[in-house]
């Protein structure tokens, strides 16, 4: 399967991140004919006041019901090109609470997972900036995975991303690929992003797929920039493909046969003792 992410530059104009997510999976379409489309974290809305984020947030449809915009931006696209569709996340509100979430879609639009983000964001970075994510949203609790076609997929989103424990039982689920979408800090991201992305794949021997927010959003009067670097590592923990600065796309093929071989020369799963 060949998997497209795409690196967003997301603000707080609704209506022009979901214009910005369909052109930049129209071009990754067009150039590489992925059979996957994974977006970034809270694609559809970013900054701005906790008010407007949960202002900004939609409710999930029941089977057979028209959602939101950004629930039927990733149902259309997946309709309209005929391929898989990772959401990467946007808020979801349920009665009083709001939730960090991603939606997964098969090739004709048929919702396939929900998943809430489990871990929360509330840190104070080495350049004294505080994120506070539970002043937003609630924390979920249960483990998903999916079948797209012949493949399992396992969901985490960001922060998920420093909880080992996460990913090995998305891996005992049977998760072959682990999907990250994420809006890492640039302080965290330059030095932590790119370890963790690898150390994970290498201790679960899955894909880790890892769409980026990139560049500067505002948080109430406050300028702050994410890390971008989006990328696909393979299950020995090589980078096959990462994105280029700025806005764009960057693509690569899972091969379960090679994910075999992985877990054959090196079976960690039949050596675990704890």
């Amino acid at each position: 399967m060949k998997i497209s992410v795409i690196q967003m530059n997301t603000r707080s104009d609704k209506a022009a991140n979901l214009e910005q997510a369909r052109t930049l999976a129209a071009r990754a379409i067009a150039a590489d004919a992925p059979d996957m489309l994974v977006l970034p974290e809270v694609f559809a809305f970013m900054g701005s006041s906790v008010a407007d984020k949960r202002a900004a947030a939609e409710e999930l449809p029941e089977a057979g019901e028209t959602g939101g915009d950004a629930y039927e931006t990733l149902r259309t696209l997946a309709m309209e090109h005929g391929v898989f569709v990772h959401g990467g996340s946007f808020v979801e509100r349920s009665g009083d609470d709001c939730f960090n979430t991603t939606i997964a879609f098969d090739r004709a639009g048929v919702e396939l997972a929900r998943y809430r983000k489990i871990h929360l964001f509330d840190v104070s970075t080495p350049d004294g900036r505080e994120y506070r994510e539970s002043d937003t949203f609630g924390a979920g609790r249960d483990i998903v995975t999916y079948a797209a076609g012949d493949i399992t997929v396992g969901c985490s989103i960001c922060y998920d991303l420093r909880f080992a424990e996460l990913y090995r039982a998305l891996a005992e689920a049977g998760a072959q690929v682990i999907m990250v979408p994420a809006a890492f800090t640039l302080q965290t991201g330059k030095d932590h992003w790119e370890p963790l992305l690898r150390a994970r794949a290498i201790e679960t021997q899955t894909y880790v797929v890892a769409a980026a927010q990139t560049g500067t959003y505002h948080e109430g009067n406050d300028e702050r920039a994410s890390w971008g670097h989006s990328m696909i590592v393979d299950p020995w923990g090589h980078i096959l493909a990462q994105a280029r600065e700025g806005t764009g796309h960057a693509t690569a093929t899972v091969e379960l046969d090679y994910l075999d071989t992985v877990r054959q020369r090196i079976p960690v799963a039949q050596h675990r003792v704890l």
